[in-house]
């Protein structure tokens, strides 16, 4: 009876092996994404998703508390600063973490452009 349990107990250790050994391999490389649509068409797409709270164009309704970004030249070093966490923000510090450099110049770029 011992040589079966201790078997048992062998063969359990050996099937859990596999486990073992995939949880020490190095994790998976990060997955390549394709490279952000930069065009003017394009820029407008990503500034669709400041819409809900800074207006369409940059022009929030009247009597909303999310700020005026049309017409502004100064939304690329506000957007780093948010996402730095240098800029006290209730959501923009994590919505500018989604966003690299390139994109952030290419939204101030949009907003700047436009009339406000």
């Amino acid at each position: 009876m011992k040589t079966r349990t201790a078997l048992i107990i062998v063969a359990g250790l050996l099937g859990a092996m596999p486990t073992f050994v995939s949880a020490q391999q190095p994790a998976p490389p990060a997955p390549s994404f394709a490279v952000p649509n930069l065009t003017d068409a394009g820029a407008r797409s990503m500034a669709a998703n400041c819409a809900p709270c800074h207006g369409t164009g940059g022009r929030p309704a009247a009597g909303s508390s999310g700020a005026a970004l049309a017409g502004r030249s100064d939304i690329a070093e506000s957007m780093r600063a948010f996402r730095e966490g240098k800029r006290e923000a209730t959501v923009m510090h994590q919505i500018a973490k989604g966003y690299s450099d390139t994109e952030i110049a290419a939204l101030a770029a949009y907003f700047a452009k436009q009339a406000r």
